[in-house]
């Protein structure tokens, strides 16, 4: 099954909850508009490769599309529809004036050099540039994208556009107009639902266990926030490995450790025991973090999992038998288009001050930030309760009832 037909599973579900009008459900299942490119770049050798990219918009109904650009050899267009229409759905979870987009390039990076990944970024934002805008569709990072990246298709477009465009996109350097609070910001809304979690579930705090999958830019925030919020990480892995350490890890140490070891991986953190990577999403744990990649939590491994609330940092971690089975078992899933919609607020936060050319301190950008989580965070599980459904669907049913208003208010059925 593919990541489109998965991630429909859940939104049908919301659709049959709340008896959704025929034509509603119509529109929104599909995307308004996909883009596919081709972009030559003239290697370092002199020969020249030619590169395909994607960008989706799935929705314009509620704001300019939204959503990041991925390089990675595995994007294709299923993928990049499936993850703009997650956006659309965690956009309006949020609250937030946007619909969902996405995009990507198929490639390996550690293949490039510094000056073939420009030429190629450049490139893509040549062949987009008609269908992207601050207020058309506004990219930002994803996999194997950064704030370098970011700054590079700003400058691209600022030249295609003839003036400095920083509202573009968002996830920039400071000194591009980005916003203070941004690279953290997934992993604090992931941490925000686990506290709400936590407190529906009325288990403490302070010593809660937890396990983390995957130590990239979520991964390693949610790990060292959860820490300072006072849980205790038992087990974190990343693409090479896993540690574990009964007694806790301190998740800034590791994170000082990772800058320096070899392939900047967890493997050989001294205060920790080496574990097979896929035990981590199997720890007696009050608390799972995934934050690597989709399809993680199976059929396959779902019976296995020991915690009481898994907090989705990754998109699509957990596949709709995985569901069924976790629901079964009584575990209390906070899903990803509510847990990590962190990210995204704060990319909202960023297009707001570059339109105003007025900064916040980081204070104010995290205290925005909680505030919109804790209430996304609410709203969803009141109609989890409502309609007698697991959060996930509960999350669809909010995204829905925003979505529906919006395009009857505008005449679209």
């Amino acid at each position: 099954m593919g990541l489109i037909e998965q991630s429909m599973i859940p939104l049908n579900k919301a659709i049959k909850a709340m008896k959704l009008d025929p034509g509603a459900a119509a529109i929104i299942a599909v995307p308004e508009k996909t883009t596919e490119v081709h972009i030559p770049v003239k290697m370092d050798d002199g020969t020249v490769q030619v590169f395909t990219g994607y960008r989706c918009q799935h929705s314009t109904i509620m704001g300019p599309a939204k959503g990041g650009v991925r390089y990675h050899t595995a994007v294709n267009m299923d993928e990049v529809k499936t993850l703009a229409f997650w956006m659309t759905c965690k956009c309006a979870v949020a609250g937030l004036p946007y619909g969902g987009g996405k995009g990507g390039i198929i490639v390996d990076v550690t293949k490039l050099s510094e000056r073939e990944l420009e030429a190629l970024t450049r490139g893509y934002i040549d062949k987009i540039a008609g269908v992207i805008g601050e207020k058309k569709d506004i990219p930002a990072p994803d996999m194997n994208t950064n704030a370098k990246i970011m700054g590079w298709m700003m400058d691209e477009y600022s030249k295609i556009t003839g003036q400095y465009e920083p509202g573009f996109i968002t996830g920039k350097d400071l000194s591009l107009g980005g916003s203070l609070g941004r690279t953290a910001a997934t992993g604090q809304g992931v941490v925000t639902a686990a506290l709400e979690a936590l407190k529906v579930k009325k288990m403490k705090v302070k010593g809660a266990t937890a396990a983390v999958q995957g130590f990239g830019n979520v991964g390693s925030w949610t790990a060292k926030i959860a820490f300072d919020e006072g849980m205790k990480i038992v087990a974190i892995s990343d693409v090479f490995g896993a540690i574990y350490n009964a007694k806790g890890i301190n998740p800034h140490k590791l994170s000082e450790y990772t800058a320096t070891s070899e392939n900047h991986s967890v493997v050989g953190f001294p205060d920790a025991k080496p574990i097979d990577k896929e035990l981590v999403l199997e720890q007696k744990v009050d608390v799972l973090f995934p934050c690597a990649m989709e399809n993680q939590i199976t059929k396959a491994n779902a019976k296995k999992i020991q915690a009481a609330i898994i907090c989705e940092g990754a998109n699509g971690p957990t596949t709709p038998d995985a569901d069924t089975i976790l629901e079964k078992n009584g575990v209390f899933v906070v899903p990803d288009i509510l847990a990590n919609g962190g990210g995204v607020t704060v990319s909202y936060f960023e297009w707001v001050q570059n339109l105003y050319r007025y900064f916040w301190t980081e204070e104010e950008v995290k205290e925005k930030q909680i505030a919109m989580m804790v209430k996304a965070f609410k709203e969803v599980h009141a109609l989890s309760e409502e309609y007698k459904v697991p959060m996930r669907v509960a999350a669809y049913i909010a995204a829905l009832k925003r979505l529906t208003v919006a395009m009857k208010f505008r005449g679209m059925y």
